[in-house]
């Protein structure tokens, strides 16, 4: 019974403790303006606190989202751009994931896993045959080009990455000049080397190199990075030095782009090789 006795005591004082602090402190807010003030201040920065606590927890889980609509928007103008090009327009969906433009096909794709610290290097992405990818299409952004579809499942392709010892992209310095081989470094997060270039092509560094266009991979003029130091090989070449534009580590959103005439240019190469 004194158990019990001593927890009624405890509650009986907790009671009465309560009651006279609000006594106290609707006397304050009536009898005081500047105590008024005070807690009015001491409430509104509670409140605030707790709004903005709930308003950060809304915006951090809405992060996605937000993301996801920027990058369906950066998708549409980009498209948007090439469409002002010399390119035909051939059909387009301002509401769809995809666009076709000037013989080739877009598809946009987030990258759900993405190697970067081995010599083969690869990219997960959120699209498959079921969404139109075909094997040996090209992942770009606008920063550069990220690498080649090599296999395809229902909704997930594997990419082959451009950090990838052996992948080499035909790639040209300015949009007029002399063209080459470009490939990763083996090295650095955003080396590259430019070979083949002509030993009597003057040099600038800083120049800008991009996709040459000839190839059935990857369409022409999409930016890859500036040059660098050069070095003569076989006194007949140029190796160069390249900074790349993209950076490999923060890769999260993709474009997947396909020739539609893929299939009809390497038939003409085959029959050549015949």
């Amino acid at each position: 019974m004194s158990g019990r006795t001593h927890i009624f005591r405890i509650i009986i004082n907790a009671a009465v403790f309560i009651i006279l602090e609000v006594a106290a402190l609707v006397m304050l807010t009536h009898n005081g303006e500047m105590q008024n003030i005070w807690i009015s201040k001491g409430i509104h920065n509670v409140q605030s606190f707790l709004w903005g606590g709930a308003e950060n927890i809304w915006s951090y889980f809405t992060l996605r989202r937000q993301n996801d609509e920027l990058a369906r928007e950066n998708f549409r103008l980009t498209n948007a751009l090439r469409r002002y090009g010399p390119e035909a327009l051939r059909g387009t969906d301002s509401d769809s994931d995809s666009a076709v433009i000037g013989g080739y096909r877009y598809v946009m794709a987030d990258a759900v896993k993405v190697s970067n610290n081995k010599q083969h290097n690869y990219l997960i992405l959120n699209k498959g045959y079921e969404d139109g990818i075909e094997e040996l299409s090209g992942v770009v952004t606008n920063s550069g080009v990220i690498g080649i579809i090599d296999a395809i499942g229902r909704h997930y392709s594997y990419a082959r990455s451009f950090k990838n010892s052996g992948m080499v992209v035909s790639a040209r310095i300015g949009k007029e000049g002399p063209v080459g081989e470009i490939m990763w470094d083996g090295m650095s997060s955003n080396g590259a080397v430019l070979r083949e270039i002509p030993h009597h092509i003057v040099l600038h560094q800083g120049d800008t190199v991009y996709t040459s266009g000839f190839s059935a991979i990857f369409p022409p003029d999409i930016p890859l990075g500036t040059t660098g130091e050069a070095t003569v090989v076989n006194g007949s070449t140029y190796n160069i030095k390249v900074t790349l534009f993209e950076d490999f580590s923060s890769i999260r959103y993709v474009t997947i782009v396909s020739n539609i005439d893929k299939e009809e240019i390497q038939e003409l190469e085959n029959a050549d090789e015949d």
